[in-house]
């Protein structure tokens, strides 16, 4: 048995302290009316007065609270076992954290849409194991490959440009980790795989072809969303949440950064995937969710889940019985005269 709201129960001392106190008012209240009157005169004055009807009067009273604390404390009593069929598509998402991303041509900045419209592809997802890796000149896993959504959204949200050791971009790093994500995922479960590459196209790597053809020969689907705009964007620079300018080259001249779709359309060809484009704040991850849908999904576990059954129903209603008998019982019998003499 659990409890729904076992805070409840600490009521249930109530009983006992009122049943005290009902106690200690009668003696009270008897020693009282012994003392100014006859014993005599109170007999007539409670003439037919049933005391044993007034104490299971009183006892129905606390047996309705009893069950009424019970019911509101919500008691779950007995299990349903049920199996829930888990299935979907692996699905790893590589984010680019160079530099770059800070920049504002797609508001409120790349990096920023970016990790919206991966929030809202999460929100769609069911079933999915999705992993999350981060990467400029080089590649870590954020988030490993993982059914808890929220474990997932917890680590997208600290993921900033600041916090990797490189500046510049290598796609081939990304490739390669995620090559290394999949391996160690390996399974008879059938279900597709997806690496969903997200960046601005601007690579500093070697050729990272290669990589992404053993990607591909391997069952790897690579889809690809370039964000940012042809027109590009500064770069901008913030010291303790204050912009204070914009990054320089070598010559003093601010950068300007450009999204290289070129580069991105390569990718989702090679990888057998769909490219996309993110190029303004109201462009959504949608049309990749529409192309998820049709994909393989495989089952990755069976698992059985205890369903416990709330039961206050059955002690609300013990409780009003209770309730309404101590309202309608008599403390009071009826007795002819000559039985009233007699005693």
């Amino acid at each position: 048995m659990i409890w729904e709201n076992s805070l409840y129960l600490w009521f249930l001392f109530l009983i006992p302290i009122l049943w005290g106190a009902f106690w200690a008012f009668g003696r009270y209240q008897k020693k009282k009316t012994e003392k100014l009157f006859d014993e005599r005169l109170i007999n007539s004055l409670r003439k037919n007065y049933w005391s044993r009807g007034d104490k299971i009067r009183l006892g129905c009273f606390l047996a309705a609270m009893f069950f009424f604390i019970v019911a509101l404390a919500g008691p779950k009593i007995g299990t349903e076992i049920r199996e829930v069929e888990q299935s979907g598509v692996n699905m790893l998402i590589a984010l680019d954290l160079s530099r770059s991303m800070n920049a504002e041509d797609v508001p409120p900045s790349r990096l920023e849409k970016a990790k919206l419209e991966i929030n809202r592809l999460v929100d769609r997802l069911e079933g999915d194991r999705v992993g999350l890796i981060v990467f400029t000149g080089e590649a870590y896993v954020q988030s490993p490959m993982t059914q808890d959504y929220s474990a997932l959204r917890l680590f997208l949200d600290i993921v900033q440009t600041e916090q990797m050791p490189s500046s510049t971009t290598d796609f081939q790093r990304a490739f390669l980790k995620a090559e290394e994500t999949f391996d160690s995922i390996r399974d008879d479960n059938n279900a597709a795989n997806v690496l969903l590459f997200i960046a601005d196209g601007e690579n500093h790597g070697p050729d990272f072809m290669p990589v992404l053809q053993r990607l591909t020969d391997d069952g790897v689907r690579t889809f690809s969303i370039g964000i940012g705009t042809e027109a590009g964007g500064q770069i901008p620079i913030y010291e303790n949440g204050n912009h204070t300018g914009y990054h320089r080259d070598s010559d003093g001249e601010q950068v300007v950064t450009r999204l290289s779709s070129d580069t991105m359309r390569q990718i989702a060809s090679f990888g057998g995937g769909n490219y996309y484009q993110i190029n303004s704040g109201s462009d959504t991850i949608e049309p990749f969710l529409s192309r998820l849908e049709e994909l393989e999904r495989g089952e990755f576990s069976t698992e059985e889940f205890a369903d416990y059954k709330n039961r206050y129903q059955l002690l609300l209603l013990t409780g009003l019985i209770f309730f309404i008998s101590a309202l309608l019982f008599p403390d009071f019998t009826f007795r002819d005269e000559k039985q009233t003499a007699a005693e």
